[in-house]
Parts: C-alpha cells; sequence; structure tokens
C-alpha cells in the first residue's frame, strides 16, 4: 500500500468515526409538548397556567452526553391560566410583554449526566428581553417506536426568580405582603421525534 492510498483509508475513516460520533438530531413535537408553570398567589394559594406551544431541537449523543445540545422556544402568546382576564394581564408589559417578546428561549450550554435516565442541563434561558444561566434537571424517557415512527420523551423541571427577568409588577395586599410570589416553578413536557 503505498502512501497516498494509506492517506486516502484514513481520512475516509476519520470521516466515518465522525459520522458515528455525531449526535442525532430529534424535534420536539409542538402537538404533544407543553409548559406548564406555577406561582404563589395572594400569600395563599399557588396560581398555574401554561404555554400551548414549544418548538426547537435536541441533538442527542448517547455515548457522549456532553456533545448533546438543546434549544427550544415558547410562545409566549399562548399563557393560559383558565382566567381569560389574567391571561390578557400577563401577555401585557407589566408580565410577558408579548407585543415586544413573543418568545421565551433555552439554548444549553452543558449537558450533564445525573443518573440513570437524568440530565443536568445549564443553558440561558431568555424571557422578556433578559438572558440568564438556569439548570434544568431533567428526566429522560427510552425511545419508542409507534405508527409515525421513533420517539422520546422527557420532563424538564427549573426555578425561576421572575425579577432577575424583568417582570416586576406587583401588587400589595391591605392584609400585608403581595400579591404575586417571585419564585416560579417550570415543568416542561416534552416528547420528540427523530428528525
Amino acid at each position: 500500500m503505498n502512501r497516498k492510498q494509506r492517506v486516502v483509508i484514513a481520512a475516509a475513516a476519520i470521516a466515518l468515526l465522525g459520522r458515528e460520533a455525531r449526535a442525532e438530531r430529534w424535534k420536539i413535537d409542538p402537538d404533544r409538548s407543553s409548559a406548564r408553570f406555577s406561582v404563589r398567589h395572594l400569600m395563599v394559594e399557588n396560581v398555574s397556567g401554561g404555554f400551548s406551544r414549544i418548538s426547537g431541537t435536541i441533538d442527542a449523543d448517547e455515548k457522549d452526553v456532553a456533545r448533546s445540545r438543546i434549544e427550544a422556544v415558547i410562545d409566549a402568546t399562548t399563557v393560559d391560566t383558565k382566567d381569560s382576564g389574567r391571561d390578557r394581564h400577563l401577555r401585557s408589559a407589566d408580565f410577558f410583554d408579548v407585543s415586544r417578546y413573543p418568545e421565551i428561549r433555552f439554548v444549553s450550554t452543558q449537558v450533564r449526566a445525573a443518573g440513570s435516565g437524568r440530565l443536568s442541563v445549564l443553558g440561558n434561558l431568555t424571557m422578556r428581553g433578559a438572558t440568564r444561566p438556569v439548570t434544568l434537571d431533567v428526566r429522560t424517557s427510552p425511545e419508542r417506536k409507534d405508527g409515525s415512527g421513533r420517539r422520546r420523551s422527557a420532563t424538564a423541571t427549573v426555578t425561576v426568580h421572575r425579577k432577575d427577568f424583568g417582570i416586576v409588577w406587583n401588587q400589595v395586599l391591605d392584609a400585608g405582603g403581595v400579591a404575586v410570589g417571585d419564585d416560579v416553578a417550570i415543568t416542561l413536557s416534552i416528547e420528540a421525534s427523530s428528525a
């Protein structure tokens, strides 16, 4: 085997190894995914709501999770708490200001294994024009096949401080305290199909 043949074989081997090491792309299914949130209201109860439209991609590397990448976009205009007046207020400049910031975006910066079926996903969350680092606690399920192809699902949770994102509106209560708590618990339920 001459030098030129060895170079060609080495280049082909590197290309093949690179292809095998590449992460597999999954597309978030907006019809089967959701984002829910819960926040303290009137110092007594938790009010929950959600967003009905999420899109994005997951580049999953099974052999090396650190090479995985996640990008998700939530349509902030779809906020729904089952109270139309509250929903209008949440869409206003007091809260999400959806006319200026119609999207909430998460982009991962690091993915780490955190036990069987669990990941710790660090990334940047952008909401209302402010970007802050957050860490998602992610629980994954095994791949499954159905009539529409290969699918995976995951649940991610995180708690954020809403004022970090410029959502500062509140109202002082007659009995003391404020109407809306600062900490917001978020749960993402994601279903994705192989792209």
